[in-house]
């Protein structure tokens, strides 16, 4: 296949002449460069990707896509309101919850937590909590009628020093009315099971018990805190959120799973982008290589040019020759950091090479996720970059008078 004539010339032109070694070594340096720059581009944006989606996964693994709450309360009769939400558009399943703060205790150790009354057979289909037990089986969960249930994080297990079958003492800060005054509630619970979410907060200050025991716990009657929603797309949790709030904005109002952790998510968000300023910095300086590789060619070639202007050729073709140049150049440094990403990002997240504190980080390796717009917004990035580094080369090209190169010829 026949090249155009400013393509065929650059090919040409990306080879030196024997005498000027130094402008080819230019040349790889620059695609070296690109290269370079490509590949811990995309390193970096995939494991801050992973870092996010891995977030992500544990949020969603204890908490619901939205909750629902009363605006005055304890809701009430909660049945055909539970009922209702599950027929809304977007929402998979639905579950009865009541949330509080109580203090267990064991022996003489004790610890502040949340506590999430629960339904467990609705509490399966809605949330996936009860997916990461790790000790326990809920299949026993009712083996002992006599002392309610209750299910830890796996911190808060090794803080009070208890395993599944142990005794813990559950203290509520709502205090009754005794002989002796004011006492606090206190019930004894048996540990039935231990789950692990992988993120401090929930395995160190969260625990599960029956909905029902919580109801009595508590005094609340037959009343929840509120209801939990599983939705059929997590990123439609902000309007079934709206669409709730704007439903049944007298009696209830809604959060979703973004909005309740929307700062860290924000905080995640700036530092990737932060991190994708500051490395396509490195795509920056190879640009200035190909300015120094173009504008020594252009000196290199200059009788060469001279030639082709006196046998016809125009500004524009001249220009395009050296912005061809520029671009195989920005190109092929692109694809080699695209290859080279890749499969270092592959390589991280199959084979641990990294390793990391599993218990200063709950991993003991780095996360990793690939992104296609990742990948697409980098590659854009570099040829653009490399592109606009061979204007000024090419300009210098075009208005290069023939007559100078040829006067002594």
């Amino acid at each position: 296949m026949k090249l155009p004539f400013p393509l065929f010339i650059a090919f040409r032109y990306l080879k030196s002449k024997k005498k000027h070694k130094g402008i080819s070594l230019n040349t790889y340096i620059s695609i070296g460069g690109v290269f370079v720059g490509v590949m811990a581009l995309l390193v970096v944006l995939a494991v801050m990707s992973g870092f996010h989606e891995d977030l992500q996964r544990k949020i969603l693994g204890a908490n619901a896509h939205v909750v629902v709450l009363g605006s005055m309360g304890p809701i009430g009769n909660y049945e055909p309101l539970l009922q209702k939400l599950k027929t809304e558009k977007n929402v998979a399943s639905a579950s009865p919850m009541i949330l509080g703060q109580i203090m267990v205790s064991s022996g003489k150790r004790a610890h502040g937590v949340f506590i999430r009354g629960i339904d467990l057979k609705s509490e399966k289909n809605t949330t996936e909590i009860l997916k990461h037990i790790k000790i326990g089986n809920l299949d026993e969960i009712n083996s002992n009628p006599k002392i309610p249930w209750i299910i830890l994080g796996r911190e808060l297990s090794a803080m009070l020093g208890v395993m599944p079958g142990d005794s813990i003492n559950v203290l509520s800060p709502s205090a009754e009315i005794g002989p002796l005054g004011m006492l606090p509630k206190v019930r004894q619970f048996r540990v039935a099971a231990v789950f692990e979410v992988g993120m401090f907060e929930y395995d160190a200050n969260l625990v599960l018990a029956d909905l029902g025991v919580m109801q009595e716990f508590f005094g609340m009657g037959h009343s929840i805190t509120g209801v939990e929603l599983r939705l059929n797309d997590i990123y439609k949790a902000s309007e079934v959120r709206e669409l709730i709030n704007k439903k049944y904005s007298v009696e209830l109002y809604a959060k979703d799973w973004m909005q309740m952790n929307k700062n860290l998510f924000s905080a995640l968000k700036l530092e990737k982008f932060a991190m994708f300023v500051i490395l396509i910095l490195i795509v920056l300086v190879a640009s200035f290589n190909i300015v120094s590789t173009l504008m020594m060619n252009v000196i290199e070639k200059e009788k060469e040019i001279a030639i082709l202007k006196t046998m016809g050729a125009t500004n524009t073709s001249i220009m395009l020759v050296f912005m061809f140049q520029g671009l195989i150049i920005g190109i092929v440094g692109t694809v080699m950091g695209l290859a080279g990403g890749y499969g270092l990002s592959h390589i991280l997240n199959n084979y641990e090479l990294i390793k990391l504190p599993a218990d200063v980080y709950y991993l003991s390796k780095l996360p990793v996720k690939v992104k296609l717009f990742d990948f697409v917004i980098v590659s854009v990035s570099a040829v653009l970059i490399s592109f606009l580094s061979t204007i000024y080369p090419s300009y210098q090209a075009a208005r290069l008078n023939p007559v100078e190169p040829l006067r002594y010829e």
